[in-house]
């Protein structure tokens, strides 16, 4: 408990700080690439506070000037803020419409173009979601969308929601698939208790949505390169 209650005192104490002298500032300016840059340094005090590590490999998978859609699978609470400082440039993330309700967090997602989307939603707001992702790669932004839209229950992948590969063949940027293993045991689905340890980044080959017939063909190719960079344990049963 006292990794949760460190890097929960950081976060909280350096983000609270962060939202009222930032957003006033990025509203009054203009631009919120600082409120960004500053948040992901809060990330990255938060999990060495709370002791955990970060280890990224294929930093060099990430085409250079491209906007892409960051698909990562989902195991904690943690891969958020383990996945974000190790990404470059900056990215628009697809998340629960709730989040955006929470005093100044909402706001500061708000303002840095944060998409969020309804669970179980009516396909006419699906698409609405769809659209303003796509709006963001336009603008220059990267997408991160979890692949299976929530957080493993036993750490195993689990199925891939259509969206973001619908998103891909719509738009025409480049899929790059991130296998992330270790946060399962840092902080599991149900718990809060964090616990220091490895969290490995894997960033695999990107895959263009021209060289793929179907959203569907899209879609298997990247749950195949995830399934082969996972350990055997995070595999599908």
């Amino acid at each position: 408990m006292f990794a949760t209650f460190k890097m929960v005192l950081v976060c909280g104490t350096l983000g609270g700080l962060a939202g009222v002298v930032g957003i006033p500032y990025s509203l009054a300016v203009g631009n919120v690439d600082r409120l960004y840059r500053v948040a992901i340094w809060i990330m990255r005090a938060g999990l060495g506070a709370a002791g955990i590590r970060v280890e990224v490999s294929g930093l060099e998978n990430v085409p250079a000037g491209v906007s892409c859609i960051f698909l990562p699978n989902h195991v904690s609470n943690l891969d958020p803020p383990v996945l974000f400082p190790v990404l470059p440039g900056r990215s628009s993330v697809l998340l629960k419409r709730g989040l955006m309700r929470i005093p100044l967090l909402g706001t500061a997602m708000r303002l840095g173009g944060f998409v969020p989307v309804e669970r179980g939603s009516r396909r006419e707001a699906a698409q609405a979601s769809v659209s303003a992702a796509a709006a963001a790669l336009r603008s220059g932004m990267h997408m991160l969308v979890f692949a299976e839209g929530t957080r493993s229950w036993d750490g195993r992948l689990a199925q891939f929601k259509r969206g973001s590969f619908y998103l891909a063949m719509q738009t025409g940027a480049p899929i790059v698939p991130i296998a992330i293993s270790g946060t399962q045991t840092m902080m599991g689905r149900g718990s809060a208790v964090i616990r220091p340890g490895v969290a490995r980044v894997q960033i695999l080959a990107p895959l263009y949505p021209a060289n793929f017939s179907t959203h569907d063909a899209l879609m298997a190719a990247t749950r195949g390169a995830i399934v082969a960079a996972l350990p055997e344990e995070m595999r599908p049963a």
